[in-house]
């Protein structure tokens, strides 16, 4: 008999993880302009149609198959065949039924590729996305999505990650990262065009940056809470970590900009909240809450000094993404090794009550360096296999739109729709002097 607790509960989670990839489409299509946020918003709905399809065909098999080292064996869930709702993967009682873990993890997949757009926004077009999300499931996450979680080498040589740190922002991220130098930088407003009017780096819709950051913060107690994968002390251990540190990293971002430019701005605390988020996540189910307090200041402090890198070296990241969820997932996935229980939590027979996941990875220098050299490694491969795959993707169908289309925006061009029908209103700022003079007046 499967447990019908836990069951219930990865239910929930999945649904939860779900959700995020629409929460991840408004975070998104809020930062972008008025004229490309519905292209903005499809490239993160598409994902939740073609990697499904892809997942339920042949990428669950491919990530938690039988080994056959690079990648699973496409033929062992071909179709999802051998996954059935009585029994755990592979047989037995107890835990969770085979496939709803497979639909769960399925959820991962979903999002993953769908986290990378926010570096090239506005510079990629529909058809060579839909051709490079597919190549780069099957070149990049499904081989480490094996090597961490399916059993593959990494996990027998010891490297953990809770819940994606490696597997999810360290791929997306540094992917990201690659496909600056296939589609290079946004062009330049026009002689005609108005700096204010041609700013693709203003956020157009603030609000919906706070709803997509709602979403993603609600989704994430199901992407970390339920990578424990029952209901349970590491389930409650890892959601409690991911309020923690989000919060933190929240209110850290928040002072930093308010520092830095007199103001506190809504946008920078979302951004921060995502931070803090992603840097905890390969962790949230390996560490005490003072390590996810220490990851949130790590996370808006780390992840916000590699978003200024990036401005200095002119790096056209539109929305952060290799500096938030790439740095995130690399430095949280490094701190592992030194935040994780002591060793005394090693043995799951025997453990002092204070261990959060017994019998799982505990803190030492050799484990900080698997942690190190796992992220390094998912860093160069993702960097490098992902500009290859845009590079011959781009000799078949050109990636970049023309720079009049970009310009003008992608909605129309690309998808034919407009997100907006009426004129935007003019809005002048008003002292309180103004406010007096109107007041009195209308008295």
């Amino acid at each position: 008999m499967i447990d019908a607790a836990s069951t219930a509960f990865m239910l929930v989670c999945m649904a939860l993880v779900q959700l995020m990839t629409p929460g991840l489409a408004f975070f998104y299509g809020g930062l972008v302009s008025d004229k490309s946020v519905l292209t903005m918003m499809i490239q993160s709905f598409v994902c939740m149609g073609v990697v499904t399809i892809l997942w339920f065909t042949v990428g669950f098999s491919f990530c938690f198959g039988e080994s056959l080292m690079f990648f699973g064996n496409p033929f062992t869930y071909f179709g999802m065949q051998n996954v059935n709702v009585n029994e755990q993967l592979g047989g037995g009682d107890g835990g969770i039924p085979g496939l709803l873990f497979a639909a769960y993890q399925g959820m991962f997949a979903v999002i993953t590729p769908a986290l990378m757009t926010g570096a090239f926004a506005d510079r990629f077009r529909f058809k060579p996305y839909l051709i490079f999300i597919v190549a780069w499931l099957l070149f990049i996450y499904f081989p480490w999505c094996h090597w961490v979680w399916g059993g593959g080498w990494l996990a027998e040589w010891g490297v953990w990650d809770f819940a994606g740190g490696i597997v999810v922002h360290i791929t997306a991220g540094f992917s990201a990262l690659a496909s600056l130098a296939v589609v290079g930088k946004r062009p330049m407003p026009t002689d005609d065009q108005p700096e204010e009017q041609a700013s693709f780096d203003k956020p157009h819709n603030v609000p919906f940056v706070a709803l997509g950051t709602s979403l993603l913060w609600f989704g994430w107690f199901g992407f970390n809470g339920g990578s424990a994968l029952a209901s349970g002390g590491p389930a409650v251990i890892a959601a409690v970590n991911s309020e923690i540190a989000g919060s933190v990293a929240l209110f850290m971002w928040l002072c930093i900009d308010w520092i830095r430019n007199g103001k506190p701005g809504l946008v920078g605390l979302c951004v921060g909240a995502i931070a803090g988020l992603a840097t905890v996540t390969p962790a949230a189910g390996f560490i005490q809450p003072w390590g996810a307090f220490v990851l949130g200041i790590v996370g808006s402090g780390g992840c916000y000094l590699c978003c200024e890198v990036r401005k200095k070296l002119k790096l056209d990241d539109a929305l952060d993404v290799w500096g938030v969820h790439g740095m995130g997932g690399f430095m949280g996935t490094i701190l592992l090794g030194l935040l994780a229980d002591a060793p005394e939590c090693g043995q799951a027979a025997s453990f002092p009550v204070h261990c959060v996941n017994p019998g799982t990875v505990t803190r030492s220098g050799e484990q900080l360096g698997k942690q190190v050299a796992a992220a390094c490694l998912c860093a160069a491969y993702s960097f490098v296999v992902s500009f290859v795959l845009l590079k011959v993707i781009n000799f078949v169908v050109p990636i970049k739109p023309l720079d009049e289309t970009i310009r003008s925006g992608l909605d129309a061009a690309e998808h034919g729709e407009d997100a907006y029908h009426t004129p935007p209103k003019a809005y002048a700022l008003t002292t309180d002097q103004d406010l007096n003079n109107k007041y009195s007046v209308e008295i």
